[in-house]
């Protein structure tokens, strides 16, 4: 339906901006049923239909009904059946563990009803977060290629860990470019669309202290962005939303400014370049 509404768009982009819309109402309801009565109110629905028909999806089903996430309202359950069972509140290391492995959960009935939940939840849960690292991991990839290409030496994210950089960007170029005419020092790989919400929280958590940190760089969200969001280019931060076609190298800019009159320098010149 979204993608005959909007047939411009990939399917990627289109469901990268139905999660973050889904996901920024969620945050806006969830304390709706999360009140101890409510919790209480859902675990006895769900027990009372579990008995009832203990084949049946019926937290699925509730989920839906409450216009809830099902991997969250899952959540909710299996945190009130822990309780119930151990009388304390469950750690979150246990409670992500039985999310991740329902076969963990000593209710065979309500590990069923988990596993139901989890696999057909497209926001939320243990499976959408390692399809999202998935597919984040695969465009970093796809990052590190484009520059291989372009013989552009670098840093990844793992080689600056082990240099004792805690908070870095996926990319630090050993050599800087220039884009459109904007310098660039490292590039940050999004596999999502940028909306208001989400770029202004990576800009306060990320961008910035990238910027500080590293100078001017590039910001590449695969899936598309607002444009009125590409507003802090002058003060060092670029998007884009593929990999950029008019890269600068410093190497190219030299030549370009070196005169024709001297052929045979020139190319001695640009062999020691490459050669280093």
């Amino acid at each position: 339906m979204l993608k005959d509404r909007f047939p411009h768009h990939s399917q990627s982009t289109l469901l990268s901006i139905f999660s973050l819309e889904y996901q920024k109402r969620t945050k806006r309801t969830i304390s709706m049923h999360r009140s101890p009565a409510d919790v209480e109110r859902y675990f006895q629905r769900y027990l009372s239909e579990a008995e009832a028909r203990p084949t049946a999806p019926v937290l699925l089903e509730l989920a839906n009904e409450m216009d809830l996430s099902p991997a969250l309202m899952a959540r909710i359950i299996l945190d009130k059946f822990l309780q119930d069972v151990d009388g304390g509140i469950p750690s979150k290391t246990v409670l992500n563990s039985m999310l991740k492995e329902p076969s963990l959960i000593p209710d065979q009935i309500l590990a069923n009803n988990i596993y139901q939940c989890t696999i057909n939840d497209c926001c939320y849960g243990p499976l959408v977060d390692c399809i999202k690292h998935a597919i984040g991991q695969e465009h970093e990839v796809l990052l590190r290629d484009k520059l291989k290409e372009q013989n552009l030496s670098f840093l990844d994210e793992n080689q600056l860990r082990t240099m004792g950089y805690d908070k870095t960007p996926d990319i630090i170029l050993e050599v800087p470019v220039a884009v459109e005419g904007h310098i660039v020092h490292w590039i940050e790989s999004k596999a999502s669309f940028g909306d208001d919400h989400s770029h202004r929280t990576y800009l306060n958590e990320q961008f910035w202290s990238y910027w500080n940190r590293f100078g001017p760089g590039l910001v590449i969200y695969w899936y598309g962005f607002i444009g009125e969001l590409d507003c802090q280019r002058d003060r060092g931060i670029l998007l884009k939303d593929c990999f950029p076609t008019d890269i600068v190298t410093l190497c190219h800019a030299t030549q370009q400014e070196r005169t024709p009159e001297t052929p045979k320098e020139d190319k001695e010149w640009g062999k020691k370049g490459s050669e280093e």
